[in-house]
C-alpha cells in the first residue's frame, strides 16, 4: 500500500470559506486530495467574520478552547472551530476576533504581520494540544512562513515536532509580509534565538516574514517549474533572489505545477450554466456565448470572436500593455470583449472608458462573481492573460478546458501549461508571445484572430486544449512524492 502521511497545512486562506485568489483554490483542492487520499490532514486557517459558520458547520473543538497565546505585549485568546469543505474534506479555523473579524481577509493595519504571526503559532499549538504529531508541516506564503524557524525554536523540545519536516509554498512572491524591525518582539523568539532572524534586513530596519520560510523551510516549492527558476533571477526573485539562489544550490527550490478542481471547473458538468458540452458538442459552447452577449449587452454577431478576461486588476497581469493595444486592435478588427475584476483604480478607469468607448463590444464589470467568471470562460472564444509575470495562473487551465483559446505571455505557469499553437504540425493549445510589451501583444491579439478565422484549425486548436488534464490527480501526487523525499 501507498505509504500514508501525517501532515499540518497552513494557509491564510482556503476555497470556498474566505477566498481572494488562487491560493484559496489551491489550498481548498489539495486538501480534498490528500485527505481523499488516505492521508491524516490537518489544515488551518483564520476565521474570517465574512465565513458562513453555519453553512460549513463550524463546532468548537473540545480542549481547543481559550488558547492564550502572547504577541508583543499583547496576549490574544484563541479557540478553534472545526468547518466542513467540500468532498467530505475538513479544515481546523483559529477563531480570534481581535485579529480576524476585521472585515476583509488582509489589511494595511499597523498589526497585519501579528494576524499571521498568531495563526502560525495557533496552529501549531493545536497540533500540540490534539497530540497531531506531523511528519510534514507544508505552509504557504508569508502568512505562515514563520512557521519552519518556530520549529526551531518555540517548538524545539516539543517531541510531537521531532520528525517534522518542513515545505514552503510560495504562491506570490510579490507579496512578502515585510515589517518593521522595531517589531521584533511580535516574532515570540527569545533574545538568545533572534540571531536566526536574517540581519542584513534587521540592520536595515525591516523583518521580512517570507525570507524566513525560504531560509529555514527543509524545502521550498512555487507553482510551476518555469517559476522555480524565474525567482532565482534578479528579474524576478524581488530582492529574495540571494536566499533563493542559495537554496536552489542545495537541490531545495522547485515547482509543482497547481492542479485544477475538474469538479468545478468542466463544461461537461458546470453547476453555473444550463447547457453542458464536450470537444464534441462545441456548438453548444456557441450558445452559450450567444446567451451570455445578450445578458451583458454585447450586440456584436455571434459569428464575431469574444474575448474575456477575469482577473485581479493589478500591475503583475500585465493590463498596462492593454491600454493602446487593445483600443487600436478594437478599431481596426471586428471582435467584442467581456472583463470581470478589479484592483488599482487605473485599470478599473482603463476598462470603465474602455466599455463606453466601444459600447455594445466591451464589457466590464467590476468586482468577482463566481457564476460570471464560469460564464466567461464558458462562452468566450478567447482568454487574455498577457502577465508580467504569473508564478502559475489557474484561468488559462480553466481555459484550456473550457475550449476557450488562451493568448499568454511565455512565463511562469503560463509558459508551462500553455503550448503556442503551430498550423504546420497541428500541434499546440494557443498563443503565446513572449517579450512584455504592447507590440508582442498585439501581435498574439492579431495571430489569435487571424486562427479564428481558420475554422480547421481553430478547431483543432480548441480540442487539443480541451484534451489538456491538469487533474489534482496527476498534480497532487508530485506533493505527495515530494513528502516520502523528505520523509524518507
Amino acid at each position: 500500500m501507498p505509504e500514508k502521511f501525517a501532515i499540518c497545512l497552513l494557509a491564510s486562506e482556503v476555497e470556498p470559506l474566505s477566498k481572494t485568489g488562487g491560493l484559496a483554490d489551491v489550498v481548498g483542492a489539495l486538501t480534498r486530495y490528500l485527505q481523499g487520499a488516505g492521508h491524516d490532514v490537518r489544515l488551518f486557517s483564520p476565521a474570517y467574520d465574512s465565513i458562513d459558520r453555519a453553512a460549513c458547520a463550524a463546532e468548537p473543538v473540545a480542549r481547543l478552547t481559550q488558547i492564550p497565546l502572547t504577541v508583543g505585549a499583547r496576549t490574544y485568546v484563541c479557540s478553534v472551530l472545526r468547518a466542513r469543505l467540500p468532498q467530505g474534506a475538513f479544515t481546523y479555523l483559529i477563531d480570534c476576533p481581535a485579529l480576524y473579524a476585521r472585515g476583509a481577509l488582509y489589511t494595511s493595519d499597523p498589526d497585519e504581520h501579528v494576524r499571521f504571526l498568531v495563526l502560525t503559532r495557533a496552529a501549531l499549538t493545536a497540533c500540540r494540544l490534539l497530540q497531531f504529531a506531523p511528519q510534514i508541516v507544508h505552509c504557504h506564503d508569508w502568512h505562515t512562513a514563520f512557521a519552519p524557524l518556530y520549529l526551531r525554536t518555540l517548538f524545539a523540545n516539543e517531541p510531537l515536532f521531532a520528525g517534522a519536516r518542513t515545505v514552503l509554498t510560495i504562491h506570490n512572491i510579490g507579496y512578502q509580509g515585510i515589517f518593521s524591525a522595531a517589531e521584533v518582539a511580535d516574532v515570540g523568539l527569545a533574545p538568545v534565538a533572534q540571531r536566526l532572524l536574517y540581519q542584513p534586513d534587521l540592520a536595515a530596519g525591516r523583518i521580512n516574514a517570507l525570507r524566513h520560510g525560504i531560509l529555514y523551510a527543509d524545502t521550498i516549492t512555487t507553482v510551476s517549474p518555469t517559476h522555480a527558476r524565474e525567482i532565482c533571477s534578479d528579474e524576478y526573485g524581488m530582492g529574495l533572489q540571494d536566499s533563493l539562489r542559495t537554496r536552489a544550490a542545495q537541490g531545495a527550490v522547485s515547482g509543482i505545477l497547481n492542479g485544477v478542481d475538474y469538479g468545478e471547473w468542466d463544461p461537461r458538468r458546470d453547476r453555473y450554466l444550463p447547457l453542458h458540452y464536450d470537444p464534441d458538442t462545441l456548438d453548444v459552447k456557441a450558445q452559450l456565448k450567444r446567451r451570455l452577449m445578450a445578458r451583458r449587452g454585447l450586440v456584436t454577431a455571434p459569428t464575431v470572436p469574444l474575448a474575456g478576461i477575469v482577473s485581479r486588476l493589478a500591475v503583475q497581469k500585465g493590463i498596462d500593455l492593454m491600454f493602446d493595444t487593445v483600443p487600436r486592435v478594437l478599431s481596426a478588427r471586428p471582435w467584442s470583449f467581456v472583463v470581470l475584476g478589479s484592483g488599482e483604480p487605473r485599470y478599473e478607469q482603463f476598462f470603465t472608458d474602455l466599455e463606453r468607448g466601444f459600447s455594445g463590444r466591451v464589457s466590464y464589470q467590476r468586482g468577482y462573481d463566481d457564476e460570471l467568471a464560469h460564464w466567461i470562460e464558458a462562452a468566450s472564444d478567447l482568454f487574455l492573460m498577457p502577465s508580467r509575470y504569473e508564478p502559475c495562473g489557474l484561468n488559462q487551465m480553466y481555459s484550456l478546458r473550457y475550449g476557450t483559446v488562451p493568448v499568454v505571455r511565455r512565463t511562469g505557469g503560463l509558459a508551462d501549461s500553455v503550448e503556442h499553437y503551430e498550423p504546420a504540425s497541428g500541434r499546440g493549445t494557443g498563443v503565446v508571445f513572449d517579450s512584455f510589451d504592447p507590440a508582442a501583444l498585439e501581435w498574439a491579439l492579431n495571430t489569435a484572430l487571424d486562427l479564428y478565422a481558420l475554422p480547421t484549425h481553430w478547431t483543432r486548436m480548441v480540442r487539443n486544449g480541451m484534451r489538456c488534464d491538469f487533474s489534482w490527480q496527476h498534480q497532487g501526487a508530485q506533493y505527495v512524492e515530494l513528502y516520502r523525499r523528505l520523509t524518507a
